[in-house]
């Protein structure tokens, strides 16, 4: 018990790293590079690019890769139940979203997908035995729009078990793009406020296989700083850790794709 109380502590601490690179919490929350937060990095910016309208009395359509500079541009509301195909460095794996076990959650993880967030980032904390966290974008600049914006948490309604995706945080109403797989059974986490809103159903092999030689992150362990991360990007992380996998596309997939 004294070891997953400590490891879920690192976590958080991470995870509130992750966002703003900041140091980590106690869990596999938020990792804001510099404060309790997984939100994104530092100013949401430039407002949402309008597509043509398709006739005069046609609404606006906001095009979803907007959202990458601006996160108000993605505010859809993700259907019941949907697929994310992600594409790696070790193969692919597909995660079922439920938006009944956390609508929120499920809403951001939708406009995230859409807009493209998730193309080329990587898995830049990997701990075995215990979770893989991913969400800290290629490019500073969409970390900087991304970083204050947080979204209100979500009741927990399913546990932190294996295969099972939720948001990292760093505290209360702090989730912004960071999110970690479960490798096992970690309930402890449950009453901490770690909503799970999807599970891995294919591919939990690829996951396993993620590379997770540099362990937890600086100043505690071998990994990437959370802080640089935020601030460079991809230069600093392939660069500085060569070795670790990345996710290459992430797509919404058809239902039993």
């Amino acid at each position: 018990m004294m070891r997953h109380t400590l490891a879920a502590a690192c976590l958080l601490v991470a995870v509130a790293g992750c966002r703003r690179a900041e140091p980590p919490v106690p869990s596999p929350a938020a990792t804001a590079a510099a404060a309790p937060t997984p939100a994104a990095a530092v100013t949401p910016t430039p407002a949402a690019t309008l597509a043509p309208k398709a006739s005069p009395s046609a609404a606006p359509t906001v095009d979803p890769r907007a959202a990458l500079l601006d996160p108000a541009a993605g505010r859809a509301t993700a259907p019941d139940t949907y697929r994310v195909r992600f594409e790696t460095t070790q193969g692919p794996f597909v995660v079922e979203v439920h938006r009944a076990w956390a609508p929120k959650g499920a809403d951001r993880f939708y406009n995230l997908v859409r807009a493209g967030y998730y193309d080329d980032v990587a898995f830049f904390r990997v701990i075995s035995n215990f979770m893989v966290q991913f969400g800290i974008n290629g490019d500073p600049r969409v970390n900087a729009a991304w970083r204050e914006a947080r979204i209100s948490d979500d009741p927990v309604k399913q546990s932190n078990t294996r295969g099972m995706v939720t948001f990292a945080t760093s505290g209360p109403d702090s989730r912004t793009t960071q999110v970690f797989v479960n490798f096992k059974d970690n309930s402890f986490l449950d009453p901490m406020g770690f909503a799970p809103f999807g599970k891995v159903v294919q591919g939990m092999s690829v996951v396993d296989s993620l590379y997770s030689g540099y362990g937890e992150g600086a100043p505690r362990g071998a990994g990437p700083d959370q802080t640089r991360a935020q601030g460079e990007g991809n230069v600093y992380l392939r660069s500085g850790f060569p070795r670790l996998d990345f996710v290459r596309t992430s797509r919404l997939a058809k239902a039993g794709a």
